[in-house]
């Protein structure tokens, strides 16, 4: 893949229907994993000539310190100078994270108590109008802000990181600890208008990644925070995804939970006959692994510390054999196969995708870790 990837204003990201490798421009809200995937990779090789590319590749992401367009200022630089500052600990990555967190605070709302995810939109299959909409991606994006507090002192950026969480957990989060994508809320008072979806089957349906982002999200929250009542968040969003019935044996889902219920009255149209069976998404069993690893030092019950590791390992295990695994020089050089972007938007169904092979490294460098005794939060030093 770096042989292919040149140019550094065009970011791999996916296969196109042709078969040709699709990139996108800086703006994309995939573009940090790229350089992500090339500090993970040196942090495992320590071969500089990783490092080398990483760093151009991780700077010709600076201009977007200052984007406010949308939330995914979290995935674009923490990913990218997140792992170049804790690989290199340069003064001047650190000040990129920083100001990329006050961006990201200029979409907070203190009226609603959340960070609005895209800007006003009309819902799928143009039902709603949505006027502040938050998705439950948007948890992941919180990092970047205790990175900010961490490195300030200023409370500002814990305490919208913490309200945000609060509010996810409030309206995402349904009773038995599955997930809505999409939560729209009245920007002047706060109150929710919708809750829905935009990726995942139907607004009564939980979408895997969805899923998967809401474990790791309120993971990490609990890890910068101690609360538990994000530990009790996680922990119940993790059990039911591997208790799910619909969980097949591999652990790997299908794009959504419900993809093989009848659910009526679709706000698009879904013709699930076109395929032999609903489609996996590699990325939310990868997300998902990185997820439990971590999660699984921090419960306090053996029983519970075994099986979310486990689990974890089975993942692993599992996307590292065929089906998912690549072959070299094949699939467009990314690492997994079979991956779901957007199934209700007909858009990268089946195909790989930069944030799965982004999440495949990390845990399974926080699996080697682990076995290693070393702690997750213990920053390596890389000779």
């Amino acid at each position: 893949m770096m042989n292919v990837a040149t140019d550094l204003t065009q970011y791999p990201r996916t296969s196109e229907l042709d078969g040709s490798l699709r990139k996108v421009d800086i703006h994309n809200w995939t573009g940090g994993f790229w350089p992500g995937n090339l500090w993970y990779v040196y942090e495992f090789t320590k071969n500089d000539k990783w490092k080398k590319e990483a760093v151009r590749w991780t700077e010709s992401l600076e201009s977007n310190k200052y984007n406010t367009s949308h939330h995914d200022i979290g995935f674009m630089m923490y990913c990218s100078y997140g792992n170049a500052y804790r690989l290199t600990q340069k003064e001047e990555y650190r000040d990129v994270l920083i100001q990329s967190a006050r961006s990201l605070c200029e979409r907070y709302s203190p009226a609603v108590g959340s960070i609005m995810s895209w800007n006003p939109r009309k819902s799928i299959g143009g039902k709603n109008s949505w006027d502040f909409p938050v998705i439950i991606d948007n948890m992941i994006n919180l990092e970047l802000l205790f990175f900010a507090f961490e490195h300030t002192r200023d409370s500002v950026f814990r305490d919208i990181a913490i309200r945000h969480a609060e509010r996810t957990m409030a309206n995402h989060v349904r009773s038995d600890f599955s997930t809505f994508h999409v939560i729209d809320y009245d920007p002047q008072t706060g109150e929710v208008l919708h809750r829905q979806t935009a990726q995942g089957l139907a607004d009564s349906s939980t979408w895997a990644r969805g899923q998967a982002w809401g474990i790791y999200g309120f993971t990490m929250m609990y890890r910068f925070t101690g609360d538990d009542k994000f530990l009790t968040t996680a922990t119940g969003l993790a059990d039911f995804f591997l208790n799910n019935k619909n969980l097949p044996d591999d652990f790997v889902p299908y794009w959504d939970f419900n993809a093989s219920d009848k659910i009526t009255n679709l706000d698009w149209e879904y013709d699930s006959s076109r395929f032999i069976e609903p489609p996996r998404d590699a990325s939310a069993a990868a997300i998902t692994a990185s997820a439990l690893l971590e999660l699984s030092t921090f419960v306090k019950e053996e029983e519970k510390q075994k099986k979310y590791f486990n689990a974890a390992e089975r993942m692993l295990h599992n996307l590292s054999t065929a089906p998912y695994i690549a072959r070299p020089r094949e699939n467009n050089n990314f690492i997994l196969k079979h991956s779901v972007g957007n199934l209700p938007g007909n858009n990268e169904v089946d195909v790989p995708l930069v944030y799965a092979d982004y999440y495949f490294l990390e845990a399974l460098l926080r699996h080697q870790r682990l076995l290693a005794g070393v702690s997750l939060t213990e920053r390596l030093t890389v000779e």
